[in-house]
């Protein structure tokens, strides 16, 4: 497990990093500075612990490249400011702390992480976040209704696999289909406008005479 530990205290940043360490993690340390803080890539590191006192930290910075890492933060017990922005977070702990309490945080942030991976589908730059029902194409949002987001999550969910009209309209629309009409190819050739046709690959795919799927060619 990486950690990026994002701590302006040369001392503190020490003890974690040693302490982190000594329980098997990866750890990389990064201060702010007066240039400002450079995200790094969300998929470099399984969590980030943050310092948030009083001019070390901006939200905005850091959430645009670490949406999928879970994030704690250190706030300063004698900062009403800092504290509030730990607290609107959700996961926070108080400085000072006692290392095991440091650490079981850790541990469940980590569990928590591993949790919601399994409720995000992905086929190439495709993402399905099922928590947060968002979608996005190479780090671009994409604009679903929720049929859209319900059909695009069935196709996803059997990655690979032909599903037939019939059993489409079943699924997302709890109706018959009828073979003479048209209604499940309206809403994926809907889906293909907003998924596939602003990107040069394309991820749905037609079977001919047997219906549509999902994957990478």
């Amino acid at each position: 497990m990486r950690i990026l530990l994002l701590e302006e205290e040369v001392q503190t940043a020490q003890y974690l990093r040693k302490g982190l360490v000594e329980n098997g993690f990866a750890v990389d340390v990064m201060r702010f500075d007066s240039g400002g803080f450079s995200p790094p890539h969300r998929a470099e590191y399984d969590l980030l612990v943050c310092d948030i006192s009083p001019g070390t930290y901006r939200p905005a910075e850091l959430q645009l490249g670490v949406q999928e890492a879970p994030v704690l933060f250190l706030a300063d017990r004698n900062s009403l400011a800092a504290r509030d922005t730990g607290q609107s977070s959700g996961n926070y702990l108080l400085k000072p702390f006692a290392f095991s309490d440091f650490l079981a945080r850790i541990h469940g942030l980590l569990r928590w992480g591993a949790e919601r991976a399994q409720m995000t589908l992905r086929v190439a730059g495709l993402e399905l976040d099922l928590v947060r029902h968002r979608a996005s194409r190479d780090g671009q949002r994409l604009d679903l209704t929720p049929k859209e987001f319900l059909l695009l999550s069935l196709l996803m969910r059997k990655t690979g696999e032909v599903l037939s009209r019939t059993y489409i309209a079943d699924q997302v629309w709890e109706i018959n289909f009828e073979s003479n009409t048209n209604f499940v190819d309206v809403h994926i050739r809907r889906l293909r406008s907003k998924v596939d046709d602003p990107f040069p690959v394309k991820l749905i795919h037609t079977v001919r005479g047997m219906g549509y799927v999902v994957e990478e060619r």
